[in-house]
């Protein structure tokens, strides 16, 4: 899963980073309203931790934009404002949550995880397939209630087929959903990673989709 955070506090945005990196996302920052909009545009965010107070465009006006575009993209917004005004504003605009600062980080990661299983249309945390679960409280996955040891690109490529079961899913689309902006990226890589997981769960559970990519299932026959 792909993140993006649009903060123009530095050490804010650097704490939110590193505990949504070390809980298997990836992340990428915009420190500015016009910057945070032309990301939220052109990339395929899983989900957008956006503060209302960034410079040069207000957090509102992004959203706004995003909405008119038709980006459907999960929003959680912050702000340091205690008027309600701006809250309702902000769920009007089209924002699925919000958190007011102060906030615990844990109770942001709790909220990052509701939204992206929501978007999923899933009811738990605790996503099945098969004799595999993903844990989104705790980053792993486990098979047959035995944590797998994965790398952090193995999870987020097995997080992210988990989070879509029995749909296709393209080389191309993991590229853009494992990786982070500032990362190398290289779709041959993803072949790689699929060999691997093989290697870790029962192979028949990934299956390659000829000339389209691949699809997670219990079911061999799907």
């Amino acid at each position: 899963m792909r993140l993006l955070i649009a903060e123009d506090e530095p050490l804010l945005a650097a704490q939110l980073k590193a505990a949504l990196e070390s809980a298997g996302y990836a992340v990428d920052v915009a420190a500015d309203g016009l910057d945070a909009r032309h990301q939220g545009l052109t990339e395929p965010y899983d989900l957008v931790v956006l503060d209302l107070g960034l410079p040069g465009l207000d957090g509102l006006s992004v959203l706004r934009a995003w909405r008119e575009a038709r980006r459907q993209v999960p929003v959680l917004i912050l702000t340091a404002r205690d008027n309600w005004h701006d809250k309702v504003a902000g769920i009007d605009a089209g924002a699925d949550d919000y958190l007011t600062k102060p906030f615990h980080v844990e109770e942001l990661q709790a909220r990052v995880r509701a939204l992206l299983r929501r978007a999923g249309g899933h009811a738990s945390t605790d996503i099945r397939c098969g004799p595999l679960l993903l844990d989104m409280r705790q980053s792993r996955v486990l098979l047959d209630d035995i944590p797998l040891d994965l790398t952090s690109h193995e999870y987020r490529v097995l997080a992210y087929l988990l989070m879509h079961q029995g749909e296709v899913v393209s080389r191309s689309q993991l590229v853009e959903h494992i990786y982070a902006q500032d990362f190398d990226r290289d779709s041959n890589t993803i072949e790689v990673f699929i060999a691997r997981l093989r290697r870790k769960i029962p192979a028949e559970l990934i299956q390659t989709v000829r000339g389209l990519g691949y699809r997670l299932s219990a079911s061999s026959g799907a």
